[in-house]
């Protein structure tokens, strides 16, 4: 829970700012992002300790009276025994006073939201896939990344630098007038800062408490229908019937010959080798540093022209309908994951969402069970298959032909009214498709054997199994580790 209480009127909005650090404010930043590492790192070994212990223990037949405690994750707890451990560990004792102590705090921090999540999902009581164990931050992998809540946080008068506890004034890339201006009208506080390097640059995100004005929209009764597709970015169907299409920019396929090229001239060349230790030669980092900037591009490319399309349709639409797609699903297909991912599906729902609760509008989330494209927008009628090769839509029961995206733009547009009034129109939610199949909408928690049943699909599950899954959920986390 963060210490910070917004007022009212007030929102919590995130500006973002490209850094030019010198050399030394560079070593620095990585500095500190290293000792946020370390210190998540430390904190993962020590309650993980406990636990092994507690195993060992338990193969020897000791009491659980006689085990070792269970040792705490809250953050105050883990602060309080970091403090006393980093004067006398070799890991810290001989650097640790070089790093503010937010640097620290950010690591202990994440490590005390990984536990929890962890304990959580392992109790059913987080929603989304399973979290596992917290695990070690490799120096390689892991995103340098650091936050500071204390100290000195504020951006300079000219409008071109920032200033950090114990990192300085560092120059921005881009101007922060229009943060400045906030806080000079005191319509705006800032109230944390984290520091992160992705994309081959350093970034800063100030998150400020900021007092936002609802800005009416262009047609704030209209509703808009948004059906999300590869060919096709977005098909646009409102309540008036106008349809718009969106192209889909495909960055990464415009981009793919190129990287292909520099990924072949990156595997010529000698590259690092953790098996043997081999270090990566100077052409290999160099042309390693020409492809990450081409992926950087094109990451860059498609952040901007999503941001443009939600921005345009929120401005304009007092209601949008999106579907609820299963992105991870969906990436699955090896045939369509690299389009799947270039277009940003997620993304594009999750900015449409936070985009109309600034301007106090309406999103209407479809149920991913929804029939979309099989039911027809004219007459309601639900067809029982449509495979995803048959681009155009045609009814059998009024005989109207139309393309597949528009049918399923004019359906979820149609959704909004539906979800107000619960009128049976072409949209309504208790619209069930023919399942011929005996297909079932809901996914099985256990697979069953098929030697517990006859038939495809197999038996029941025994009820043994359903009640030893209902007990392991409601069993602690901590005592089936």
């Amino acid at each position: 829970m963060t210490k910070f209480q917004v007022q009212p009127g007030f929102v919590m909005q995130a500006y973002r700012f490209a850094l030019d650090p010198n050399t030394g404010q560079e070593h620095a930043l990585r500095s500190h992002c290293g000792a946020a590492r370390a210190a998540y790192n430390w904190a993962v070994g020590w309650v993980s300790a406990s636990w092994w212990q507690r195993r060992a223990e338990g193969s020897y037949n000791i009491p659980e009276a006689e085990l070792t405690q269970w040792r705490p994750w809250s953050l105050p707890a883990l602060r309080k025994a970091f403090n006393a451990a980093k004067h006398t560990d070799p890991r810290f004792a001989d650097w640790w006073q070089e790093n503010s102590k937010e640097a620290y705090s950010t690591g202990l921090a994440n490590a005390a939201a990984a536990f929890d999540n962890y304990s959580k999902s392992k109790r059913g009581q987080r929603k989304g896939t399973r979290v596992g164990m917290p695990r070690f931050k490799s120096k390689d992998r892991a995103r340098p990344a650091c936050r500071f809540t204390t100290g000195t946080i504020r951006v300079e008068a000219d409008h071109r630098h920032v200033t950090l506890p114990r990192l300085g004034t560092i120059r921005t890339h881009e101007s922060t007038r229009k943060l400045q201006r906030r806080i000079e009208n005191g319509t705006a506080r800032i109230l944390s800062a984290t520091v992160r390097f992705e994309r081959g640059r350093w970034f800063v995100s100030l998150q400020a408490e900021v007092k936002r004005e609802f800005q009416r929209v262009a047609r704030p009764d209209m509703t808009v229908g948004v059906d999300l597709g590869v060919k096709v970015l977005a098909v646009l169907a409102d309540s008036l019937g106008e349809i718009r299409y969106v192209p889909n920019p495909a960055h990464c396929d415009t981009a793919l010959g190129t990287l292909k090229r520099l990924s072949r001239q990156v595997s010529r060349r000698q590259g690092p080798d953790r098996r043997t230790g081999q270090k990566p030669s100077k052409r290999w980092l160099k042309a390693n540093e020409q492809r990450n900037r081409m992926h950087h591009r094109v990451a860059n490319l498609r952040t901007d022209a999503l941001h443009k399309l939600t921005t345009r349709i929120r401005a304009e639409y007092g209601t949008v309908v999106v579907e609820d797609l299963n992105v991870a699903g969906m990436l699955k297909n090896r045939r369509l994951a690299r389009k799947i991912a270039d277009a940003g599906f997620g993304e594009i729902r999750r900015q449409l969402t936070y985009k109309g609760r600034r301007n106090a509008c309406r999103t209407v989330v479809a149920d991913r069970w929804y029939p979309s494209s099989k039911t027809c927008s004219d007459c309601g009628a639900v067809k029982a298959k449509l495979p995803l090769h048959v681009r155009v839509f045609t009814c059998d029961a009024c005989g109207l032909v139309m393309d597949r995206d528009e049918n399923a733009a004019r359906n979820l547009a149609a959704l909004a009214a539906t979800v107000r009034t619960g009128t049976g129109v072409a949209g309504d939610l208790g619209a069930q498709a023919p399942n011929p199949r005996g297909a079932d909408r809901k996914t099985r928690a256990i697979a069953p054997s098929r030697k517990a049943g006859s038939g495809r699909a197999g038996g029941a599950i025994p009820q043994q199994r359903t009640e030893a899954r209902d007990r392991h959920q409601d069993t602690e986390a901590l005592t089936h580790w």
